[in-house]
């Protein structure tokens, strides 16, 4: 079972912040740290000092960073156009030394959009939107060197392109796809992804969501092992009572709240949690961290649970 890091800058948290987790992410032996991509915070928070773009912040610790995996988890396809947004991760996946994924989705949280003047469709555009825009940018990275990639759609026409550049990984980063629907999700996993996410869920609704993909590779001529899959929990560790109290204090939330949905407790009862969803086959968790100023809670989850899983 690999561990990553997921952090939600838009909570509130600069580039220097970021950078300190994801300096401790790679020195306490995690696999990658992810971040969310969006522009507007959630909540009861401030959300200082303000949003930052999610692909720029990569830029920036793929040249600081060695080792991790970094990504979204997951970009918005409301945000971006596919063949610019081809162009920027394969720019940080060359600037990582290939070690960045793209996790891409249809966007859900309106708010946003209406704060940064995002044009918001509605559900079945939006999953519309995505899946042209996962054929695009797949197309593009896997088009051959010396040849030209074209695409018509409904929403995005792509004509001789030169299909450039060419991302470090090849044929191309893998490609996360995530949520709980019960159509779409599972037929595009199983079209596109090199992995598929359940976030936020139980443990029987993410075995269920797991079971839809499987199915849906099977229907669609692909072995089910092919596609990598993970589940993104909050996390929340204490060595004892007192210590999780005020790690779960510190983020707004109730120790119960976090025991029932999420991980949290001490670090045993963290490590038989993340067993549980890998007996479903999750082969990854990210650890959902929202106090990013706690450094020593990545420390005791990197020596109290990480050798253990």
């Amino acid at each position: 079972m690999l561990l990553r890091i997921f952090t939600e800058p838009q909570q509130g948290a600069g580039y220097e912040t970021l950078l300190r987790v994801a300096k401790a992410t790679e020195e306490y032996g995690f696999d990658a740290f992810f971040r969310s991509d969006h522009y507007l915070k959630m909540g009861d928070v401030s959300g200082l000092p303000g949003p930052s773009d999610a692909w720029i912040t990569l830029a920036g610790l793929a040249r600081e960073t060695r080792r991790i995996r970094l990504g979204t988890l997951v970009t918005a396809a409301t945000f971006r156009l596919p063949g610019p947004l081809a162009i920027s991760v394969a720019g940080v996946d060359e600037m990582s030394g290939g070690r960045v994924e793209l996790g891409l989705g249809t966007g859900w949280y309106d708010g946003e959009h209406t704060a940064y003047g995002i044009p918001f469709p509605g559900l079945a555009e939006r999953f519309d939107r995505l899946e042209e825009q996962l054929a695009i940018v797949t197309g593009l990275w896997e088009t051959p060197e010396n040849e030209t990639f074209d695409f018509q759609g409904t929403h995005y026409q792509v004509t001789d392109s030169p299909a450039l550049p060419k991302p470090a990984q090849r044929p191309r980063p893998p490609i996360i796809i995530g949520g709980v629907g019960a159509k779409r999700t599972p037929r595009l996993a199983a079209r596109y992804a090199d992995e598929y996410n359940v976030p936020f869920h139980s443990i029987a609704d993410t075995g269920a969501a797991y079971e839809r993909v499987r199915t849906a590779c099977e229907s669609g001529g692909r072995k089910p092992g092919d596609i990598v899959l993970s589940a993104a929990q909050v996390v929340c560790c204490g060595r004892d009572e007192a210590e999780l109290s005020r790690r779960a204090d510190a983020i707004g939330r109730s120790v119960e709240d976090l025991r029932a949905n999420g991980l949290a407790g001490t670090p045993a009862e963290i490590v038989d949690k993340i067993g549980r969803f890998g007996e479903l086959g999750a082969a990854r968790i990210y650890l959902q961290t929202l106090d990013l100023e706690d450094l020593d809670h990545l420390e005791l989850l990197a020596s109290d649970v990480l050798p253990q899983v």
